[in-house]
């Protein structure tokens, strides 16, 4: 059955940081929906977090998640990106993705969904003003630019750092490591500019779209600041995100999920 009692079931893939404070906000109840089943990287790791749960959910394979639910919440390393969407959109289901920068290099998932009636629905996640870029890219936007400010143990492992040789511990002082498009970006740093990646999706694309990556050593948050520049309007947005367990995702990350699902069924939706 696609729902049950008119629910629409819901699985996440991932119960990192992310994925737990989802579930936790679905068992708890959001009206419409239903927490299904879930996909982790080790299932006979003990999981305190799913005993404590009202209804526990299925554990399963990802491959078997489409079976399980008619959404799919993707909250895994983005390398597991297309293993979870793909059975979901092409069988006309909805996939949240919160590895936009992933999505970038697994463009076939859209078209995918194109054809068979799927949707992926990417969340605000950690940026500001996505609805007020999406209404200028309804007319022509001249230029976007994306100066984003991490603490160092955010960008530690990050392939771009890697590749570069750029010793990220022995920095005194803000120092700008990257300055590029928006996809080169999410190449260099899948873990730490999806936001980047959503912006640009939401504007002008992944080629037009700017960004310049810091790395702070006296910085406490994950800083974004964003320029747009439109026949429209011209605004700049900046937002200082509370890391999360994970040094690399903010703390509202979970929370713009659990609003976009909170909107699905509400009698009053405010936003694009």
């Amino acid at each position: 059955m696609a729902q049950e009692h008119g629910l629409k079931r819901v699985a996440i893939a991932g119960l990192g940081p992310i994925g737990i404070k989802v579930m936790q906000a679905l068992d708890a109840g959001i009206p419409g929906l239903r927490l299904s089943a879930v996909a982790v990287g080790d299932p006979g790791k003990p999981r305190p977090e799913l005993e404590r749960l009202k209804r526990k959910p299925h554990i399963v394979p990802v491959a078997e998640l489409h079976g399980e639910a008619d959404i799919v919440i993707e909250c895994a390393p983005a390398s597991a990106l297309a293993s979870i969407v793909r059975p979901f959109v092409s069988r006309g289901k909805t996939a949240l993705v919160l590895s936009a920068g992933a999505l970038l290099e697994n463009w076939g998932l859209v078209e995918e969904a194109r054809d068979k009636g799927g949707q992926i629905a990417v969340p605000t996640g950690a940026l500001i003003g996505l609805d007020a870029v999406t209404a200028a890219a309804e007319g022509v936007i001249r230029s976007v630019r994306m100066v984003t400010r991490k603490p160092i143990k955010g960008l530690l492992g990050a392939p771009y750092v890697i590749e570069k040789g750029i010793d990220l511990e022995s920095l005194r002082e803000p120092t700008k490591i990257f300055d590029g498009t928006a996809r080169a970006g999410a190449k260099g740093f899948p873990a730490n500019v999806n936001v980047a990646a959503a912006l640009s999706l939401a504007g002008i694309g992944p080629d037009k779209t700017m960004l310049e990556v810091w790395a702070d050593p006296g910085a406490d948050r994950n800083m974004h600041r964003i320029e747009v520049d439109s026949d429209s309007a011209s605004f700049s947005m900046q937002i200082a995100n509370v890391p999360s367990e994970n040094p690399k995702t903010g703390r509202i990350t979970p929370l713009s999920v659990i609003a976009y699902l909170r909107k699905m069924h509400a009698p009053l939706r405010v936003g694009t």
